[in-house]
């Protein structure tokens, strides 16, 4: 079945990209180029790529900067430098800066939450209402199952009292970051999903996610981290959507994260916007679920 292989594909493709060699990498990330200029380079992040190095990683963007910065330059050149990071499963808009002083002036923006980030996202279930903010401030707790793990999680400051069902106000977990994503439903289909974009106007690791995961109740397609609290397992997809992806439910482990930086936007002197088309996974889903873009 095409469907099934092309899944297969993908599980296959990020270990793939680790046996590449990176000069091949490089190459790949400069016919992705969205932008240039003399302070930032700006590339379309691959799936299954990821920013930094670490334990089973052996190639990551931060590694074959060098070799990029050359590559541009036709000589011998700077190396570039990191500016922000995206997870490794998603695709999108990622900022490189050409020196030093720029690299810190963007780091800056972004703290400062000058940047204004839009993603898009195929949730599974269709939130309520179709438009909103939501604000729920996020920690990291240990799951303790069989399987012992790290999460983020929502660390609400409010709940309801068992009581009478009112809204009590609870103490702030200290170890809790401020989290706020701007939301709203571009497109819904029969196929029990939608395409939202997202706006996080903070910048909480795996924030979106959580806060569709467990503020919405809609987790993103292909996100297995987050489709369930307790275990790590893959994520239960609803029978129609199974048939519109032609995927068995045995399969469906080797879903990708749909999740995309689709545009950023940079008050460097003037403004600079930079857009990013979703990867051909991401429009090929799409498709099979009925998501029209055409309002976008």
């Amino acid at each position: 079945d095409p469907a099934q292989r092309r899944v297969r594909e993908l599980a296959a493709l990020s270990k793939r990209l680790q046996q590449v060699h990176p000069n091949v990498l490089a190459k790949v990330l400069k016919q992705g180029i969205l932008y240039q200029n003399e302070e930032i380079v700006a590339i379309n992040k691959p799936y299954g790529l990821a920013v930094h190095g670490g334990p089973g990683i052996k190639n990551c963007i931060a590694d074959v900067l060098p070799i990029l910065a050359k590559m541009l330059e036709n000589r011998k050149a700077d190396p570039l430098h990191l500016c922000h990071r995206l997870d490794k499963e998603t695709t999108g808009v990622m900022v490189l800066a050409r020196n030093k002083e720029v690299a810190e002036r963007v780091r800056l923006l972004f703290k400062t939450r000058q940047v204004e980030k839009i993603y898009w996202a195929i949730s599974l279930g269709d939130p309520d209402p179709a438009e909103g903010i939501v604000e729920i401030p996020i920690v990291e707790k240990e799951v303790r199952s069989h399987q012992s793990h790290y999460k983020m999680t929502l660390a609400p400051n409010y709940r309801l009292s068992p009581e009478d069902g009112k809204v009590v106000k609870i103490r702030k977990s200290r170890e809790a970051e401020v989290a706020v994503t701007r939301y709203r439903r571009l497109a819904a289909s029969s196929s029990s999903c939608s395409l939202l974009e997202l706006q996080p106007i903070t910048g909480v690791k795996h924030q979106i996610r959580v806060h569709l995961a467990y503020g919405l109740g809609c987790p993103i397609l292909g996100d297995h981290k987050y489709s369930h609290w307790s275990k790590l397992a893959p994520q239960k997809l609803p029978e129609i959507t199974l048939k519109r992806l032609k995927l068995e439910q045995s399969k469906a482990r080797h879903l990708p994260l749909h999740l995309h930086a689709h545009r950023l936007s940079l008050p460097l002197g003037q403004r600079i916007d930079l857009i990013c088309k979703p990867p051909p996974f991401f429009q090929k889903t799409l498709k099979k679920l009925g998501l029209d873009m055409a309002n976008e």
